[in-house]
């Protein structure tokens, strides 16, 4: 087993996620680590960002400090509008969501099962509570879905799992899923791992993962 291994921080988790979008994709970010993909991005990626309440063409949050209370994103963020970006109402923004025009959706999770369902809106816990905003349209209807968060909960339990315990997000929508630990792939084989950080092995990453895992 893996002597020792440095987890990724969050901004280098959403840094490994912009590294892998492909130019001139339309992305969602969702609430949490998703939304710092937008200052992870390198520059002069073609990458149309979308947000749920209303922009296509997102831009990270203003540099200088000033904050126009009217540009925010889904997290209620301050964000900026690059050249040639557009605001819509919420009908309009679902409808490009439902319709399929997004190409890459970014959410976060609570837990993802090995078949690639999904759960990010409600633990039930007495003091949780349910949102699930347009988490349910977003899986539907993007063509990719992708999972990015900490490999285990604050208590060291598994995120990924066998089959999800929490209420589902969506059923089998999820693609590929980034953690603090590795990068893993959804196939109709299982769980396949893509790639470990540095110091980890797979006997460890299995240690901590509620599902079999494959190595790629």
């Amino acid at each position: 087993m893996s002597a020792t291994f440095q987890r990724l921080s969050r901004e280098e988790m959403a840094r490994a996620v912009a590294m892998d979008i492909p130019d001139g994709s339309y992305v969602n970010l969702g609430i949490g680590i998703p939304t710092l993909i937008s200052k992870c991005l390198p520059a002069g990626r073609d990458v149309i960002l979308h947000s749920e309440n209303g922009i296509l063409g997102m831009g990270p949050g203003p540099k200088d400090g000033t904050v126009d209370p009217s540009l925010l994103n889904a997290s209620k963020e301050p964000v900026s509008l690059l050249p040639g970006a557009s605001i819509c109402d919420h009908s309009m923004s679902f409808a490009m969501m439902r319709g399929g025009h997004i190409d890459v959706s970014v959410l976060g999770a609570f837990q993802v099962a090995s078949n690639g369902d999904l759960a990010n809106w409600d633990t039930g816990a007495p003091d949780a509570i349910p949102a699930v905003g347009g988490a349910m349209d977003l899986v539907a209807g993007a063509k990719k879905v992708i999972v990015v968060m900490e490999h285990t909960t604050k208590d060291g339990k598994p995120k990924i799992v066998e089959a999800c315990t929490y209420p589902l997000t969506g059923a089998g929508v999820v693609d590929r899923i980034y953690t603090d630990c590795a990068v893993i792939d959804v196939t109709p084989g299982g769980l396949v791992v893509r790639s470990m950080v540095p110091g980890l092995d797979l006997e460890t990453l299995q240690a901590m993962t509620g599902a079999p895992l494959h190595k790629g």
